[in-house]
């Protein structure tokens, strides 16, 4: 299990490459929700997604003999960023599949850290047999986006930062997809926080971790929704986390992300991507359940393509 010191080796290690990013909160937006909600803004985090923290300290961890043959992943684009990010600092080669389907923005973004991308089908499948084969040619290290020891840790710094800055919360809830953010923040809750509960934002069209925890087993995710952030399944080393340390997920439907996604932009003046809205969403749906709290919600990331947020909003 991860521990305590690891996090906190983790967040000296990493925290020289990364923001400590701001808690923003909004009048209006607590009169909405009935509740003192305070924002950890990771959309304001390096490559504008928490991923930062997680890939970087997975990389500073490896071997130099590891690291001297490059790192490999797969990802729809914020670990692909991270991940490219890191081994620029590092001087080292990255190869990064992803999607044909990924934001351009996304993209854009892995190859301005000179990472080498290889698209693949929008299907878990895809991803693992192209990654397969970029390593068998590379000899690469591969970082997963979320179903490893090192990239929790680095994701639980985002929650043990928050908890630093604003003492006392009620309830902590970030987005869930494959987990590492979730496990990373329930272990940080654990450690520096015990009297916080842990909910999760999922959307409906992806809900596998809501299905994971009523089954008792890792469930597969439907990938259908808006937060293309999300769209994967918990792993073997992140469900356990979220099975043992989080109270519940709760679900919201694209519609409820786009208002969500509005009401951020308009009230904190920050671009939020829609997997970022997701435990916004979340709260406002269960509204009546968190009346009166002191809620913290990690907004995950803000890489969205301006054209498409134009669309979601209809304009």
């Amino acid at each position: 299990m991860i521990t305590q010191e690891a996090i906190e080796a983790a967040h000296e290690r990493i925290k020289v490459y990364i923001n400590h990013t701001p808690v923003l909160t909004s009048e209006a937006i607590d009169n909405l929700a009935g509740a003192s909600i305070f924002f950890k803004c990771e959309n304001l985090q390096k490559i504008g997604a928490f991923k930062a923290r997680g890939a970087m300290n997975a990389v500073l961890t490896l071997t130099p003999e590891a690291r001297a043959k490059g790192v490999a992943t797969h990802s729809s684009g914020n670990h692909a960023q991270a991940i490219a990010r890191s081994a620029k600092i590092m001087g080292i080669k990255s190869y990064i599949v992803m999607p044909r389907t990924a934001p351009e923005i996304k993209k854009q973004g892995v190859l301005s850290f000179g990472g080498e991308i290889f698209e693949c089908e929008p299907t878990l499948e895809s991803r693992e047999t192209t990654l397969q084969e970029v390593v068998g040619k590379t000899g690469a290290s591969v970082i997963h986006p979320f179903n490893n020891y090192e990239v929790i840790t680095g994701q639980a710094t985002a929650a043990k930062e928050f908890f630093e800055d604003i003492p006392a919360m009620d309830v902590i809830i970030p987005p869930v997809g494959g987990g590492g953010l979730l496990s990373g923040t329930a272990l940080s809750a654990k450690y520096f926080s015990p009297s916080t509960l842990v909910y999760a934002g999922e959307p409906e069209g992806a809900d596998d971790a809501y299905r994971s925890l009523k089954s008792g087993s890792i469930q597969p995710s439907q990938s259908n929704s808006i937060a293309d952030g999300l769209l994967t399944t918990l792993g073997d080393k992140t469900f356990p986390i979220v099975r043992d340390h989080v109270k519940e997920v709760i679900t919201v439907s694209d519609q409820e992300i786009t208002n969500a996604m509005r009401i951020l932009w308009d009230n904190l003046k920050v671009i939020v991507e829609p997997s970022g809205a997701v435990p916004f969403a979340a709260v406002l749906k269960a509204k009546e359940k968190l009346k009166g709290k002191r809620i913290g919600v990690i907004i995950s990331g803000g890489n969205v393509d301006l054209a498409r947020a134009a669309k979601l909003f209809g304009l």
